[in-house]
């Protein structure tokens, strides 16, 4: 016990007033980040910005795994879809061996290959806002089906011959291994980028299908002819670009 001087007086009586300080009940308030209107106690109105759970009202809505719900029928995935359509429409390709059928074969072609960056660049505007995880999938997947359904195609019609199965083969089989690769490389946290020469592949494999979907005379080219000689330099281009993203890959490894 101590006296009105500060001084400890053991058990003997005291002889003035004992003065017991109560702590500040605004200074408390202040050290808890309380509000001291209305008694000291925070105003849970003022509270408006955090909603009941203690989850932000912006806040994305999460799926039973714990990851954000996305909206798949937003636009690039529905020009994405379109795209897909194409791949049963090129499996009548035997019933369209005439020249409007193979005319209509090729066009049909035609647009869903160019429009390969349409929803790629409708995704990634306005920040992304629109990329969704079965969007990253179906995007390639389509480029691969397209490319695939027509070459299988043409290679049963004849308008390949038997000696280029050899190429359809390499062509289907860097598809298959490049998307292995960049699966790989995902899992490790890196990222496969497109090369120069991979670009100039899609661009030569693209021309060399329409050519032979066309078949026939095209403005006054023979689009058979045409259409075998790209795609010559089309598995060419497969190898190269191939070979490159392998090594490039498991350099970087070594090098890590």
């Amino acid at each position: 016990m101590y006296d009105s001087t500060g001084h400890e007086s053991g058990t003997a009586p005291v002889s003035g007033p004992v003065v017991i300080q109560f702590p500040d009940r605004q200074a408390r308030a202040r050290e808890e980040g309380m509000s001291t209107q209305e008694g000291g106690y925070a105003n849970p109105a003022s509270e408006s910005s955090v909603q009941p759970g203690g989850s932000s009202s912006d806040a994305p809505q999460l799926d039973a795994s714990g990851m954000p719900v996305e909206k798949f029928w937003n636009l690039p995935n529905t020009v994405t879809m379109l795209r897909i359509v194409v791949v049963p429409v090129l499996l009548f390709l035997p019933l369209a061996m005439s020249e409007p059928g193979s005319t209509f074969m090729a066009w049909a072609f035609i647009v869903a290959a160019s429009t390969d960056w349409l929803d790629g660049y409708l995704a990634r505007r306005n920040g992304g806002k629109d990329v969704t995880r079965i969007g990253k999938l179906l995007d390639p997947l389509a480029d691969k089906l397209i490319v695939s359904t027509a070459l299988i195609m043409l290679l049963a019609v004849g308008r390949i011959p038997l000696w280029g199965a050899a190429m359809v083969v390499v062509i289907i089989g860097r598809e298959l291994a490049v998307t292995g690769l960049r699966g790989m490389a995902g899992t490790a946290g890196h990222v496969v980028a497109a090369t120069w020469p991979g670009k100039l592949k899609t661009i030569v494999q693209a021309c060399a299908i329409g050519a032979l979907l066309f078949h026939y005379e095209t403005i006054g080219l023979d689009a058979h002819t045409v259409g075998m000689t790209l795609l010559v330099a089309a598995a060419a281009l497969t190898l190269w670009s191939g070979w490159l993203y392998f090594t490039d890959f498991f350099a970087g490894n070594r090098e890590a």
